[in-house]
């Protein structure tokens, strides 16, 4: 949780308890319902929920933003975002039932107000939304495909509404259809723990 304040020090008390009941809501679910490798759920602040959060390192949304998170899995980057930014609208899809439920049963349980869950594929969702999140669900080109539609012309925030995507590894193949829309920054320009120097995030104006 530490990690946490660290690099977000102006959170609110109810923002705190939210992050800090996260780790035994997530040990408790998985435990059921596997969404994070076993090995990894006690890195849960560092890998998934600070990740989560670079997302608001790039921009911060504006009020009444409204975002969809495709391939949420757990609810990772969505639920650390919702707690973040709690005037901000978010759907949350997964085409795998059991990883919806825990996303909203973690949601529920920390009183999470501003978010949607449903289960299905990103290709049936039909709303339009001003960006849509997501951690490296699919290749870039295939995602840009499915999400184009559900882009909003109406633009509220600082960044164009787009494609923003936390992605690792080497890039460059993904990102060439891109060449005039697409950016990729280094987390490690944000976050300076080792697990960061390989993970990268993308926006793709759309």
């Amino acid at each position: 949780m530490e990690i946490i304040l660290k690099y977000f020090p102006d959170i609110s008390e109810e923002q705190k308890a939210q992050f800090a009941a996260l780790y035994d809501l997530y040990v408790d679910w998985n435990s059921k319902i596997n969404v994070i490798s076993r090995k990894d759920i006690e890195n849960l602040y560092t890998h998934h929920v600070l990740h989560s959060l670079a997302i608001a390192k790039l921009i911060q949304f504006t009020d009444r933003t409204q975002l969809m998170d495709v391939g949420t899995g757990g609810g990772f980057p969505g639920v650390p975002l919702a707690i973040l930014f709690p005037k901000c609208k978010f759907l949350l899809v997964d085409s795998i039932g059991k990883k919806i439920r825990v996303a909203t049963e973690v949601a529920t349980a920390i009183g999470l107000k501003n978010v949607q869950f449903r289960h299905c594929r990103a290709e049936e969702v039909k709303e339009k939304f001003d960006f849509v999140i997501s951690r490296a669900v699919m290749p870039l080109p295939d995602l840009v495909k499915i999400i184009k539609k559900n882009i909003s012309k109406e633009q509220h925030n600082a960044l164009p509404n787009g494609l923003i995507c936390l992605k690792g590894g080497n890039l460059e193949g993904e990102l060439k259809p891109f060449k005039k829309t697409a950016e990729a920054d280094d987390l490690s320009m944000f976050f300076e723990e080792e697990y960061f120097k390989t993970k990268k995030i993308v926006y793709v104006l759309i």
